[in-house]
């Protein structure tokens, strides 16, 4: 967008034109002397929210940020950037049992969680830090409180007792771990949530992870990896269940085989405080058994209980009602493929939207926003087909596209072919501690088009990228069979597979 406003010089007998940058102007509202308008307002300052307020300001829009903790949302504070330090830590605790095979001797490795933990924390602060200085450079106003819709005539806000207004306003606000109440799990509030996880000031001794899903899983391997005894607990009888069967399946054995105790169509029934820690009573019923039998057990002495059970839209204070926004039935904001809500003026992206929460994704709706409202791309928006995904699991898994059950609903059985392997990677050739990597094209129609690319092992998550590039551009077998292997890889698996 390009703010101009033209000069008239005379110079002599010479008139002289000249365009000049228009003062970008912070104004009062004409619905409201008492509100502060920009061009472009965005409420949560998570990856989305940033993303979009930053390019839009680059575009030339009055931007402004308000957020009610701190800069950078779930992501940096409480999700993947400090859960990949955690992850790198149990990767190293890994790597340990190795070292012997592989010819190093020495006494053992002390672990400290308090010293990991201070890094960890650190590091997040200085993102925090450079988050602000990042929309202060880029002469965005950072708005610090709890946004709340008004009556106002034309959409407004208000944080803090003051008002503030705009013809776009972007809801970015994410979401929160789910949570049960005492009445639905007696106890339940003993336990804590992925959020909390990153409050521990030392590793569990027991821990207990409640979920199936790839937060569950990751938290598991976490704990578990770097020396507390944990539980999964799993209402059915398997982790990851919109993935890819041979990748869940495959996922199931590596948790067991690393020590994790894994309870199948389980739930928690209550949770009590002893002396000694928490008592976990669980309820397993046998699903090929139909007269409801229920097997009672309990897990004493438990330090760390942790509910991993999904996750909710932070919408909680809004007043999206006031301003006709339509919710689905989980509350999530419901939004077109341009990021539209039913209010005109007022978009939504990231998980606040309940679709493919994930962090690049936001950024990317963010983004893809400003350019449409700010630099006049009307088809500007987000491809939400093949987003490549990495679970940190150990080892990782890696999947992008359909999995084979979508293909076959999709294309019918007839027209897909899979390809599969499973092997031991070299690192593991001379280890006494071993996993596998298993790897699995789905493949459409005569010319064999890969529609869907799963794998886990080692390496697995710094290996997807390129190979979800080659599925976006629409890579076939053959395109996959014409490409040279790098040898010895686990990843030239992938182009060697008959």
């Amino acid at each position: 967008m390009l703010f101009v406003k033209k000069c008239r010089l005379r110079l002599g007998t010479v008139l002289v034109s000249l365009a000049l940058p228009r003062q970008k102007v912070i104004r009062r509202s004409m619905a409201s002397d008492s509100a502060t308008r920009f061009d472009f307002l965005v409420i949560g300052g998570g990856s989305g929210g940033l993303a979009g307020a930053r390019r839009a300001a680059e575009l030339g829009a009055t931007t402004a940020v308000i957020e009610s903790h701190k800069l950078g949302g779930t992501c940096v504070n409480v999700g993947c950037v400090p859960k990949k330090v955690m992850w790198n830590a149990a990767v190293h605790a890994e790597y340990l049992h190795d070292h012997s095979d592989y010819g190093f001797e020495g006494g053992h490795a002390h672990f400290s969680w308090a010293t990991l933990k201070n890094k960890r924390d650190a590091y997040v602060s200085r993102l925090n830090h450079i988050y602000r200085n990042n929309l202060d450079k880029a002469k965005i106003e950072t708005i610090l409180g709890q946004a709340r819709f008004t009556d106002d005539p034309e959409p407004t806000v208000e944080v803090n007792g003051k008002k503030y207004t705009a013809p776009h306003i972007l809801i970015a606000t994410g979401g929160r771990p789910s949570v049960l109440s005492d009445s639905d799990v007696p106890g339940a509030s003993l336990g804590i949530t992925s959020d909390g996880f990153f409050e521990l000031e030392s590793l569990p001794k027991r821990s207990v992870i409640v979920g199936g899903g790839y937060i569950a899983v990751e938290m598991a391997g976490i704990l578990s990896t770097l020396g507390s005894k944990t539980s999964l607990i799993i209402r059915t009888t398997e982790v990851l269940r919109n993935f890819d069967n041979f990748i869940s399946t495959n996922c199931a054995k590596e948790l067991q085989n690393s020590g994790i105790e894994l309870w199948k169509n389980t739930q928690l029934k209550s949770v009590s405080k002893t002396d000694k820690g928490l008592e976990v009573t669980l309820v397993t019923k046998d699903p090929e058994k139909k007269n409801d039998e229920e097997r009672i057990n309990t897990i004493q002495e438990v330090d760390c209980l942790l509910w991993a059970i999904g996750r909710e839209p932070n919408t909680s204070g809004l007043n999206l009602s006031q301003m006709g926004i339509d919710t689905d039935e989980k509350g999530n904001i419901v939004v077109d493929e341009f990021q539209n809500t039913s209010r005109s003026g007022i978009y939504a992206v990231g998980d606040v939207c309940g679709k493919a929460l994930l962090t690049p994704v936001a950024i990317a709706a963010g983004r893809k926003l400003a350019h449409r409202l700010f630099e006049g791309k009307a088809e500007s928006k987000v491809d939400y087909s093949n987003i490549p995904t990495v679970v940190f699991s150990h080892p990782p898994i890696g999947t992008v596209g359909l999995i084979e059950e979508e293909a076959i609903k999709t294309r019918g059985k007839e027209n897909v072919k899979t390809y599969k392997t499973s092997f031991t990677p070299m690192y593991h050739a001379i280890t006494t501690r071993k996993t596998q990597c298993i790897m699995k094209l789905v493949c459409v129609g005569k010319e064999e088009k890969v529609v869907g690319l799963h794998m886990q092992g080692l390496g697995c998550d710094e290996m997807l990228q390129g190979f979800a590039v080659a599925i976006k551009m629409g890579a076939t077998k053959a395109d996959f069979d014409k490409t040279i292997a790098i040898h010895p890889t686990s990843s030239e698996e992938f182009v060697t597979m008959r």
